[in-house]
């Protein structure tokens, strides 16, 4: 009969099963937090620029903000893959308890949701990854214009 209920025996292999999905879903919260995080510091530092009354500021830290953009248009990016990660992990694992109820096979469905989960994560990485390396690029500008205004009103030195 299809609507039986699964033995224990059953409901103990799925849940086995899904304890590889559940720490990725785990994963997948983590990495969403710190892109959030990252996110609002860059939305943070955008708003600074909106506060500034000086327009010298202004224009020297103009070159910045197209950096911003780029950073947060990639942390978008990030999230997007993440949150469609983490939608396909709680797929996969509400598939296999289904299946389990209904006696379904599904492990080639199974293991396809997985691949796509991690090739969504892979994505969400590859855009933090990207995000991060703007960040690097930006401390480095930084540091080159803070130590050429220090050069020139310390010759010196």
């Amino acid at each position: 009969m299809l609507l039986e209920t699964p033995t224990v025996q059953q409901l103990s292999n799925v849940i086995s099963l899904v304890t590889g999905p559940a720490f990725l879903l785990a994963a997948e919260a983590q990495l969403l937090s710190v892109l959030v995080s990252r996110l609002d510091r860059i939305v943070d530092r955008s708003r600074l620029f909106d506060s500034l009354e000086s327009e010298d500021v202004r224009a020297q830290l103009s070159d910045e903000l197209p950096v911003l953009e780029k950073r947060a248009r990639l942390m978008h990016k990030a999230i997007y893959w993440g949150v469609a990660s983490c939608v396909v992990t709680s797929m996969l694992v509400i598939i296999s308890f289904l299946a389990a109820f209904f006696h379904i096979r599904h492990e080639y469905g199974a293991g396809f949701l997985f691949a796509v989960a991690m090739a969504l994560f892979t994505a969400a990485l590859v855009a933090f990854g990207r995000e991060v390396r703007l960040n690097a690029y930006e401390i480095d500008r930084a540091t080159l214009i803070l130590r050429k205004r220090a050069e020139r009103s310390c010759p010196h030195v």
